[in-house]
């Protein structure tokens, strides 16, 4: 019940924690490879191979730093516009924004989503201008193609002229109005301001953003048969990369549209009718580690473990909290030393409409609620209960599908 943890903590910015995800080696992988093994030694063959490398590495540092700033912009703008932030996650495909709560207006979420391709473009634009004059002058630029004349620019000039294009197609990109990249966002404010419904809003963006994503699939599939496409030509590595961003899309965009699907079905859904009231094992906050571990923990069939005292709900319990614990030490060690406390979990009321605790559980990935009435436990919403009731109302939904396996 705790937010998920995935990949390596790098540190936090203005407050904000970051994120590495492992498959962040991949496309620096790529870019290394791509930088030291092709357009650094097609346009720079004089240099050593050690220089290529090391500046390869040097460009794929700074377009991941470029990232990065685009994200903390979007993070940044919304922080401001009210919007609670979890922390930013850089992964294969770029990065994103970690969410507790939506805009609450189309304005904001306008103002928070163009941030981040206006970020990038700039980035883009200021790196251009500055490497144009480290160009030496005898140099004629090409500005579709900045490194194709530059045999004579020397390490920093080249790095400039790589990361501002770069940078400036990153933001176009992102404009697209595929939900949920940028500009998907930016249209799904658009239909929100004019439709006064956010939930039909992304219903509409979500299906235009699966439309781009059977494109970039198509087109990946075309350039890995050797076909050219304008814009991005041809081969097996380029296309089987614009396959995955399409993958990637689709299956991002179907998830948006089932939370939408799923908004409308719990509507007029409360908690109290979805929650579980009994049958779950709690656990008291003075027990040991090892009694809960040889009881409780491998007796009920549980992922977490509410910890109560004379009914208040004080916290959770999971397996993965005691395997942190020295197995030496279980004895003399406390539940309430180990669980994650009440005040740094989400928690659902009876009251509550279902639709909010929904968007609780899909934000921060967890397996289920504790739902509280004036501090009290009163039940569990978990999240293969919730699955059921939709099942039951709405046949089978893509997301519940991929939540259920």
């Amino acid at each position: 019940m705790a937010l998920p943890s995935r990949g390596v903590r790098a540190g936090t910015i203005a407050g904000i924690e970051v994120r590495l995800d492992w498959s962040l080696i991949v496309i620096f992988w790529l870019i290394l490879v791509n930088l030291a093994g092709g357009t650094f030694a097609l346009h720079h063959p004089g240099w050593s191979p050690g220089l290529r490398w090391a500046t390869a590495a040097v460009a794929a540092v700074l377009f991941l730093l470029s990232i990065l700033a685009h994200e903390l912009a979007h993070a940044l703008v919304g922080r401001a516009q009210g919007v609670e932030i979890a922390g930013i996650t850089l992964f294969m495909f770029g990065g994103v924004s970690r969410t507790k709560t939506e805009p609450q207006s189309a304005r904001r979420e306008l103002l928070m989503t163009v941030v981040g391709p206006l970020t990038s473009i700039i980035i883009g634009v200021g790196a251009w201008l500055v490497g144009t004059h480290v160009v030496p002058r005898a140099v004629e630029m090409d500005v579709t193609a900045p490194l194709s004349r530059s045999g004579a620019v020397g390490p920093l000039g080249t790095l400039l002229l790589w990361l501002g294009p770069v940078n400036i197609a990153l933001g176009i990109f992102n404009l697209i109005p595929a939900f949920p990249l940028d500009g998907g966002r930016v249209l799904r404010a658009a239909l929100w301001a004019a439709t006064g419904d956010m939930r039909k809003a992304t219903l509409w963006a979500a299906g235009l953003g699966r439309f781009f994503a059977t494109l970039f699939i198509l087109a990946g599939i075309t350039m890995i048969l050797g076909i050219r496409l304008p814009y991005l030509g041809t081969g097996l590595v380029p296309g089987l990369w614009i396959a995955f961003i399409g993958w990637f899309l689709q299956r991002a965009s179907a998830a948006s549209y089932s939370r939408a699907l799923v908004g409308d079905l719990l509507e007029h859904v409360r908690v109290s009718e979805l929650m579980q009231r009994g049958g779950f094992a709690t656990v008291p906050p003075d027990l040991p580690v090892a009694a809960f571990a040889e009881g409780q923990l491998m007796e009920a069939d549980q992922q977490a473990f509410p910890v109560t005292e004379q009914g208040r709900f004080l916290g959770v319990v999971t397996p993965a909290d005691v395997r942190r614990v020295p197995r030496t030490d279980w004895g003399a060690t406390k539940v309430r030393e180990i669980m994650i406390a009440a005040t740094d979990l989400p928690v659902a009321t009876p009251d509550e409409p279902a639709t909010s605790a929904f968007e609780k559980l899909a934000a921060r990935d967890v397996g289920q609620l504790a739902v509280v009435d004036h501090g009290g436990l009163v039940g569990l919403l978990r999240q293969r209960d919730l699955a059921r009731w939709l099942g039951q109302h709405s046949g089978s939904l893509p997301f519940l599908r991929q939540r259920r396996a």
